[in-house]
């Protein structure tokens, strides 16, 4: 009887009456036996920091600016998913391009510390694998995103700290820079108006310039990406949410890929890119609602920011309690959009 029914399942197969299930991105085949081409989707968000930017006190030369870089960004790592590029290629890619940009508060253009040093953090997670590398307080990594995507692949740790993450870039041979390469007169100028008003260690704006990425590719495969430097005037050696897993950035297949940006004491004590991640796996609730209810949440503990989100099946989701938000999306769709306000 065994043999029968192998028999019976080589002759359906031969025959073309058989349907073979697709893996998202793969190939399906039809009655007739033909190979069709399943969709191919991807979505890329990105976001350059929340906080109180407002459409009637922005210069009009610094709205272009963020929005020329938030442009860029989205470029890069659209190039990387168009091809059929790894989620975790195009986060690193997008972010890359807003570290170099002097506008926003990571790499080139990072706040300064209280002692006037500029202190880099970064985070990568895949959410394939589960796989994730943060770097904090780093000094001459030209681009802390590779750093913390090199501990990430290149070593047994999640995080290294200062000294220990400078040592391990120069090792893995990543771009060093002279630490002047992150000043700017504008960063300077923050801290200079920030020790004058004696405001302490908080930012003088309220601008969370933190940068950050996520996208899901055309495998189905999520990752996320955060960069920072921190809070202007920030001291003791001040470490906020953007490295650490689960708080600033998180990824899972099984759930979404986060990344924040804001006060980023609130945002540890929650765990709030965890939170919506598990919200959504346990409860079931769409990125949305997970994501609004996690920022409710941070808001009546006093805390402000703003997330990105994207699901492993292209929905994207941001979400914020501040005035404004630097942020942008682009999906395999066609739709593309940057914007800055609350109102857009």
């Amino acid at each position: 009887m065994a043999k029968f029914f192998c028999s019976l399942w080589f002759l359906l197969i031969l025959s073309g009456t058989t349907s073979i299930a697709a893996h998202p991105g793969g190939h399906d085949r039809d009655l007739e036996g033909e190979s069709v081409t399943a969709e191919k989707k991807w979505t890329l968000v990105i976001h350059g920091g929340a906080g109180s930017m407002l459409r009637d006190t922005m210069p009009a030369e610094k709205d272009a600016a963020a929005r020329a870089g938030l442009t860029r960004a989205l470029e890069a790592g659209s190039a990387v998913l168009e091809k059929g590029g790894t989620a975790m290629d195009a986060v690193s890619a997008a972010i890359m391009i807003l570290e170099d940009d002097e506008h926003f508060n990571a790499g080139k253009g990072a706040v300064f510390t209280y002692k006037g040093i500029n202190e880099l953090d970064a985070a990568i997670m895949d959410g394939k694998t589960l796989g994730a590398g943060a770097v904090t307080g780093a000094r001459y990594t030209k681009n802390p995103i590779l750093l913390a995507r090199a501990v990430m692949e290149k070593s047994p740790h999640v995080m290294l700290s200062r000294e220990g993450a400078d040592e391990f870039s120069r090792e893995q041979g990543l771009e060093q820079v002279n630490p002047d390469y992150f000043a700017t007169p504008e960063r300077w100028r923050q801290l200079e108006e920030l020790k004058a008003k004696k405001l302490g260690w908080y930012d003088v704006d309220l601008k969370y310039g933190t940068v950050g990425a996520v996208a899901v590719d055309t495998h189905g495969d999520v990752a996320a990406g955060t960069s920072t430097g921190g809070l202007t005037g920030k001291r003791w050696g001040r470490i906020g949410d953007s490295p650490v897993i689960g708080a600033g950035n998180y990824a899972d297949n099984r759930a979404c890929a986060v990344s924040a940006t804001g006060a980023g004491e609130f945002f540890i004590r929650l765990g709030v890119a965890h939170e919506i991640c598990a919200r959504m796996r346990m409860l079931g609730e769409d990125s949305k609602i997970a994501a609004d209810h996690v920022l409710k949440e941070l808001e009546l503990l006093g805390g402000t920011g703003g997330v990105i989100v994207t699901d492993p099946d292209g929905t994207a989701t941001i979400s914020f309690n501040t005035p404004g938000m630097y942020r942008g999306k682009a999906t395999s769709a066609g739709d593309k959009m940057v914007a800055i306000y609350g109102d857009e």
